[in-house]
Order: structure tokens, then sequence, then C-alpha cells
């Protein structure tokens, strides 16, 4: 083990959407410009920055025009990426209105996540899905892929990994650049890990699969070494820990960009990503939502 551990890793940092979507409380506008300044600040090269989705059903999001149309005025805006989520083509207009230069799409491996989540099945998501991203290349855009409840629904169960394998491919059909596979109820074991990303190895290259895990059981960080270890160097995580899904009860927030950030460090791996910047970020946010950290590394590191 720990022979094929990449160089180098990308960091794809979601913590403005993903993070924050889930959030009782909607932040002011200025306050999540703020954390996407200090984000940027960081070193990292790619920061999801919002969703294009509806303001009854993510509230958390329903500043999404606004708050892109100032992003873009920023300095270092042209320097780095920023993906929005969009669900469908009134997400993708609004996207397009201010000019947004990367999309994500998403679907899930289990009918009864997608009927829970956006009131669709997965051959009805694609059908949608496949218009969007007919527009977003004819605007040229790019587009990334997310597929949740890779390694367990909290409605079907575990999930054959055929069926994983055949939500890749038709995500590839759409013509994404990348596919991030995410553990949306944290139930995702090694062995697991290991399984999975050997199946879907046969038809996507590494250099396209990105891995999102959460830390409800404790086990991301393990699943991330265990990825690691299969030469993957692409990771979703969110600053301070923050988020979650709200269609998946009981599923705690995403890994800590903190933790990820300490764990490649350990192991020579290079992210360009600061952590002292990076923490005061998390810590920026986290008085915002007055929430305390599930981060390992903030716990015993960061004390006041």
């Amino acid at each position: 083990m720990l022979e094929s551990i990449p160089k180098d890793v990308k960091i794809v940092e979601v913590g403005p959407r993903d993070g924050l979507q889930n959030e009782k409380k909607s932040l002011a506008l200025e306050d999540k410009l703020e954390y996407l300044r200090l984000l940027a600040g960081t070193g990292l090269s790619t920061i999801e920055a919002t969703s294009f989705v509806r303001k009854d059903r993510i509230p958390q999001m329903a500043d999404a025009k606004k708050l892109f149309t100032k992003l873009k005025k920023e300095s270092f805006f042209e320097a780095l990426n920023f993906p929005c989520l969009v669900p469908n083509m009134k997400g993708f207009d609004m996207a397009k209105e201010v000019r947004v230069k990367e999309i994500s799409l998403f679907s899930a491996t289990s009918d009864l996540f997608t009927q829970k989540n956006i009131n669709c099945s997965i051959d009805e998501s694609f059908t949608r899905m496949s218009e969007v991203a007919k527009a977003a290349k004819s605007e040229g855009m790019k587009i990334r892929g997310y597929i949740s409840t890779v390694f367990g629904c909290p409605y079907a169960g575990e999930i054959e990994t055929s069926q994983i394998v055949k939500v890749v491919e038709r995500f590839l059909d759409l013509g994404v650049y990348e596919i991030s596979l995410g553990d949306t109820i944290g139930v995702a074991t090694p062995g697991q890990v290991n399984e999975i990303i050997t199946a879907v190895l046969s038809v996507i290259s590494r250099d396209r699969l990105a891995m999102h895990f959460h830390d409800t059981r404790g086990l991301a960080l393990a699943n991330i070494l265990t990825s690691l270890d299969r030469g993957i160097y692409i990771y979703d995580a969110s600053s301070g820990g923050l988020g979650g899904c709200p269609y998946a009860k009981g599923a705690t927030g995403n890994v800590a960009t903190e933790d990820v950030l300490y764990l490649l460090e350990s192991l020579g791996v290079s992210t360009g990503v600061d952590m002292n910047k990076l923490y005061s970020a998390s810590k920026f946010i986290l008085d915002k939502v007055e929430k305390k950290s599930p981060s390992k590394f903030i716990e015993n590191h960061f004390k006041k």
C-alpha cells in the first residue's frame, strides 16, 4: 500500500455551495462573497461558487445570480475556476445570463433518491441533463458531473456496482470532463471504495475521476487514503467540514478540507493550499453560521 500515491492532488472546494446549502441560516450576500474571497487567497484552484436552483427548494442559494455577478468583478476571478450547480434548463438560463464558465450536473445511482431530491427518475434526470449539456457545450461551458449515492442510498440501501458503472457511462455520454463519485450519506468503507474504483476505471480514466466523501462514520480519510493508493488525485472537500445533503436524512457534513490537507501534507503530497489561510476562511464562515467545525484537525490544532 501507498506505492501509487500521486505527488500532486487537486482539491475541489465545495464549501460555498455544498457546504452552505444545508445550513438552516441563509447568509448575507456580502458574507458569501467574503468567504469566496478568503478561499480564493488560499491557493485553491477550483471553488464551487453557488447553484442555480429553485428558491423554494434551496433558499440558501436564492441569491446565485447576484452573487456570481459580484464574484466576476473580483480581481482573482479569471485566474480560478468557479463551477456552479445547474439542475435544469431554467437554472442553465440563469447561469448563462451571468456568463458562468463551468457548470455541474448531477444525478444518482438510485431512483428513490432522485425522486426525493429532484422529483424524477434517473432516466428522466438524464433526459433533462442532455438538453442542458447540449446548450452548455454550444456556449463553450465546461461540464462536471456529480453522482450521488454511489456507496449507499438512504432509501434503497447498497447499490449494485454495475449500476454505478452504468451511470458513469451515461455521464460520459453527456460530454463531462470530470465525474465526482459521491458518498452522500458517509457509509463508504475502504474495501468498497477499492472495489468501486476498480469497476469504474474500466470505463473512465483516472484523470477524469474525483472522489467526494462525507465523514458520517469517521472513515472519510481512510477512504481518501484508499483512493490515493489507486492513483486518484482529485478530491472534493468542504472548508471547516460544512455541509451535508438536504435530501439524505442523517447525513453529516463533507470531509473537512483541513483534514484532507493535513493527510496529504503528512504524505508529502502537494496541493498548493495554505493551511493557515484556509483556516481563516473556515473560521469566518463557521462564525457566520454559528457552528463548530467537526474537523479533528481544527479542533486540536487551532485551539483558542
